[in-house]
């Protein structure tokens, strides 16, 4: 039986809507008591993310704070340009898989502007433009919005976590202005196209809740967000057999999507969309119950997943290894704004009010205008996170200059990113004079056959250009994957530099380093990695040192740059956008640059019938061939800077004699 609302306004009968079945477990909380849950709610709304008292404060705070009158103009300014625009289309994403994500993520995007604005100047347009949009997201209207009773899209759950959040900021944030019948039609399509669904696969024990990663904390988040504003109206009882089960769920797996050290344990693109949602079903249970119910306290790590998100970001980009994902929309980094506020991490907060993408209507419900000051006051220019899971490492000459020299470089286990990784121990970007040098490729169609099929040796994952070996900046042994077992091993030091103001200069000694044994990652030989700075943080230093190699090795590293070699191969110049990179093989001497074209070897495994690699336009790959037997690789870069600066050779030193002084001038 349709349970939504009609086209013409009518409101079921309770006692004409079948009840959700409820398995025992659908009944027990365990950690989180039912009982407990019931008497804390808060019974009035708005409850979600903040109260009615924060909210009639709200006008006042955005008159005394310059960032929040930006935010406010900018929202307005989105929300009118939204308003005059059509409905969402239902569009399936069958080209990338994604369902209708991104449908889903533009209805909530509007939605939240509007009911905002709505807030704020209790304007009736808005909410006669979010019932129009309502009225088609819920398939309710004569325009197609997907199968009746699957409008939003069970084959791909992530779909309806997007829209549960959507509907829960209608009827949460417009409680008061809606006529009850409308009310209880948004409530209906709450139930019958998300919560019921969801109830669906707790009993089913669906797979993305066992998963830890964004797959959990946006399902959860919507079931949470969702259950958490109808809580007290549902005549079904579907919410309140959810909400528990989801709280303790999303405590056991969306809360330990971070490593001990704060890392992501996808990607950092991914990063967006897993903290966007833990942040926001964290503040709805904060702001609904009087507490995170243990999202924030499950795992120490979520306290530095902000610093994960700072390091990682470049003067030009982020270091995006692995997959990068679908269109963000509605995932920005204004997870900071809370996670400052709630761990008291106030650089995460002054660092995103300056990122454009801070305008946005939670921003102005989690972000504390009384704090000063520079984000980046005291925080050290590098930083090493070593999670065995995913070690990684941030070089930097500066956190305010754009065109800066910064070095990012992986090593870790492959396996255990949610099928989103690569194999590309030892991979790594960088960045100077404003321009990225060593690039990643992003992902594969997702649509690939078998590029989700796991992530064992023989995966057809590992098939695809963009996700082999071969397609990363790193060692390429024999021309074959990395194995998938790898467990490399890092060490780093750094002179601890930080920036001190707008006058701040670096020291020649200032330096820092990094070494990874890749050993682990190939089929034989022994392979080390060593990353350093040089000449005051202008220069980088790349070494490896493979020993008891029984075929040929590779040395890679795409770019978009030109490339022209110099000195019979010695020398590489790269330029891009007018600018200019040095690059030095110091050592073998028996070697010399060359470049390739991004693409698959004639000899690697072909693909699955009827794939093709992604294509990567523009992209060249310098290279350096190393023959069998043991030899120490070491590449200087030298970005051509606007002030003089003499280059001097370096000495070259084994790894195993690396130091914080060991390179500098005698």
């Amino acid at each position: 039986m349709d349970i939504r609302l009609p086209n013409k306004l009518r409101t079921p009968a309770v006692s004409n809507i079948a009840t959700p079945v409820l398995d025992q477990d659908s009944k027990q909380t365990t950690s989180v008591q039912l009982g407990a849950l019931i008497s804390i709610i808060q019974p009035s709304h708005p409850r979600l993310f903040a109260t009615e008292q924060e909210w009639d404060r709200l006008p006042e705070v955005i008159g005394t704070d310059s960032y929040m009158t930006q935010w406010h103009q900018t929202i307005s300014e989105r929300a009118e340009i939204w308003r005059t625009r059509p409905h969402v289309n239902y569009s399936l994403e069958g080209i990338s898989g994604n369902g209708v994500l991104d449908t889903a993520r533009e209805v909530q995007l509007r939605v939240k502007h509007w009911a905002y604005m709505f807030r704020v100047t209790r304007d009736t347009k808005w909410k006669s433009r979010v019932w129009e949009e309502l009225l088609v997201a819920s398939g309710n209207s004569t325009v197609y919005f997907g199968v009746d009773g699957d409008n939003w899209n069970s084959q791909h759950w992530l779909d309806i976590g997007e829209f549960l959040v959507a509907f829960a900021y209608a009827y949460d944030w417009m409680y008061d202005a809606w006529r009850p019948e409308e009310r209880e039609g948004i409530m209906w399509s709450i139930i019958s196209l998300g919560l019921t669904k969801g109830l669906e696969a707790y009993n089913d024990e669906a797979w993305f809740l066992r998963a830890k990663g964004n797959w959990n904390c946006v399902t959860n988040g919507g079931i949470i967000i969702a259950s958490l504003a109808i809580y007290r109206d549902d005549p079904t009882g579907v919410a309140e057999a959810l909400l528990g089960r989801a709280i303790k769920n999303a405590r056991e797996h969306c809360a330990q999507a971070v490593q001990t050290d704060g890392t992501w344990v996808e990607t950092p693109d991914y990063w967006h969309f897993g903290t966007q949602a833990h942040a926001q079903l964290a503040s709805a249970l904060l702001s609904a119950t009087g507490s995170t119910q243990g999202l924030l306290t499950a795992n120490r790590g979520f306290k530095d997943t902000g610093m994960f998100h700072m390091y990682n970001n470049g003067m030009t980009d982020k270091f995006n290894y692995g997959d990068c994902g679908p269109r963000k929309i509605t995932a920005t980094a204004n997870s900071l704004f809370f996670y400052g506020d709630q761990f008291m991490m106030p650089a995460y907060t002054l660092y995103q009010r300056v990122k454009a993408e801070a305008a946005d209507p939670l921003s102005m419900l989690w972000y504390k205008p009384q704090l000063k000051g520079s984000w980046y006051s005291n925080l050290p220019l590098d930083r090493s996170f070593d999670s065995p899971d995913g070690a990684w490492v941030s070089l930097r000459s500066s956190w305010s200059s754009a065109t800066g020299l910064f070095v990012a470089m992986k090593a870790g286990k492959s396996t255990g990113h949610a099928a989103h990784g690569n194999l590309d121990a030892g991979d790594f970007v960088l960045d100077a004079l404003g321009e990225r040098w060593a690039i990643e490729l992003c992902h594969q169609d997702y649509l690939s056959h078998g590029y989700f099929a796991g992530e064992s040796q023989d995966s057809d994952r590992w098939l695809y250009y963009r996700t082999r070996t071969a397609g990363q900046n790193t060692i390429l042994y024999n021309n074959t994957n990395q194995k998938v077992t790898t467990a490399p091993s890092v060490s780093f030091a750094s002179s601890g530099t930080t920036e001190t103001g707008p006058a701040f200069l670096v020291d020649d000694s200032s330096t820092a380093l990094w070494i990874t044994n890749l050993t682990s990652a190939y089929h034989g030989p022994r392979i080390r990695r060593g990353l350093k700075l040089l000449g005051g943080r202008s220069q980088v230093l790349l070494q490896d040192e493979i020993q008891g190699a029984a075929h040929t090795s590779q040395w890679r590293m795409h770019t978009r740059a030109d490339i022209v070699t110099q000195e019979g191969g010695k020398r590489a110049l790269l330029t891009m956008n007018g600018k200019r990179m040095g690059v030095i093989l110091q050592s073998p001497a028996i070697a010399a640059f060359h470049i390739m074209d991004a693409v698959r070897s004639p000899i690697d495994p072909q693909l699955p019938p009827g794939e093709t690699d992604a294509p990567n336009p523009d992209v060249r790959v310098l290279c350096v061939d190393i023959l069998p037997g043991h030899h120490t690789v070491a590449i200087i870069f030298v970005p051509i800077w606007d002030f003089e600066r003499e280059f001097d050779m370096p000495p070259l030193i084994q790894l195993s004699g690396w130091n914080l002084t060991s390179h500098l001038p005698t």
